[in-house]
């Protein structure tokens, strides 16, 4: 009678494990229509859907209408037509995945058909064409992602005219070699900024005072793995960060690359008057501080100048001030010589008039 429970403990502990090792089976590509097209596979649930190198010129037609993730990775999709999801519209897809894609154009209205899409990521696509209505349709679309997706064109100013219609909240633009701030493509509301691993030295001032204006004070930076360059041209940066840690995440971990005195040093620790000019970047460092020691030299040819006339005003006062300051140490010579006379000794005196002694 134990053994018959044991073995009945036994079975009832493999089933659970039997059913989940079975559950991907269901959704294969041989599944009944409705479910995954033959270029794709479901993991677990219809609702998440991966297409991963299968070569696809196009998105695919036959997607389950539940499909809230997509990812379709490694295909040749090239263009991004109009209405490229419309075939079969998804009314409750959230999350579009199009990695190494090889995408070079989006065009007007080309996810027309994602009417729920929030996060949208482009990453690793070569993107040379961006519409201005690439990105109508999706009036709920909140993250986008274009990740070494901006290196084959300049598109800050296509890409401004796609988002000036969109209320994005977080915004990723790692790995673009980016050189300065893309001021033209942050939206009002604005609340995450991913710049790492760029090509930025510094933020210049002007680009300080774009990230304290009144629509972007609450922007989060991200700013790693770039190569800041840690000369006099860094201190307003420097100075803005102090004062605005938490908007930095990693500001922590921002170091130096350059001058290399100061290769690898912690940004933070570093002081705004102890950052030298180095004269590196076209000059202009050199400029600053030679113009500072002109302006300090002026500074003190002023003082001379106000301090000679002063003097030469009030040359009649002085004129007298002297002359009681020399009639007073005469008068105080005499007092000293007066008593020096009273106060001789005799006997030396004596000893130094008889020649014999």
């Amino acid at each position: 009678m134990a053994r018959r429970q044991v073995r009945a403990a036994g079975s009832r502990g493999w089933l659970p494990w039997l059913g989940f090792a079975l559950l991907p089976l269901a959704v294969t590509p041989g599944a009944p229509p409705g479910s995954c097209p033959s270029a794709c596979y479901c993991v677990a649930t219809p609702e998440l859907v991966q297409c991963r190198y299968e070569r696809l010129e196009e998105p695919p037609g036959e997607l389950p209408l539940t499909v809230h993730n997509l990812s379709i990775v490694g295909s040749n999709l090239s263009v991004l037509h109009r209405a490229a999801f419309a075939a079969r519209p998804l009314p409750d897809l959230r999350l579009l995945r199009l990695h190494h894609d090889n995408i070079q154009t989006v065009e007007d209205m080309a996810l027309q058909g994602l009417p729920a899409l929030r996060t949208l990521d482009l990453s690793h696509n070569p993107l040379q064409s961006v519409a201005a209505g690439a990105f109508a349709g999706v009036p709920l679309l909140r993250t986008l992602q274009l990740n070494q997706a901006l290196l084959a064109a300049p598109l800050e100013d296509q890409l401004a005219l796609a988002l000036r219609n969109l209320s994005l909240r977080r915004l990723e633009l790692a790995g673009n070699a980016l050189r300065a701030l893309p001021t033209a493509l942050l939206p009002a509301g604005l609340e995450e900024l991913d710049l790492h691993n760029n090509s930025l030295q510094r933020l210049a001032a002007s680009e300080l005072r774009i990230l304290d204006a009144p629509g972007l004070r609450g922007l989060r930076l991200t700013l790693g793995n770039n190569p800041l360059s840690c000369d006099c041209a860094l201190r307003p940066f420097l100075a803005w960060l102090r004062a605005a840690t938490t908007r930095v995440p990693d500001a922590r971990s921002l170091r130096c690359s350059g001058p290399p005195a100061l290769r690898g040093a912690v940004l933070l620790r570093l002081r705004p008057e102890g950052l030298a000019c180095t004269g590196e970047e076209d000059g202009e460092p050199g400029q600053l501080e030679t113009a500072s020691y002109v302006f300090f030299g002026i500074v003190l040819a002023l003082i001379g100048i106000v301090f000679l006339m002063v003097l030469y005003l009030n040359r009649r006062g002085i004129k007298r001030w002297l002359h009681n300051l020399r009639e007073a140490c005469r008068d105080q010579m005499e007092g000293y010589h007066y008593r020096y006379e009273q106060d001789a000794d005799p006997r030396r005196a004596s000893a130094i008039d008889t020649p014999g002694l």
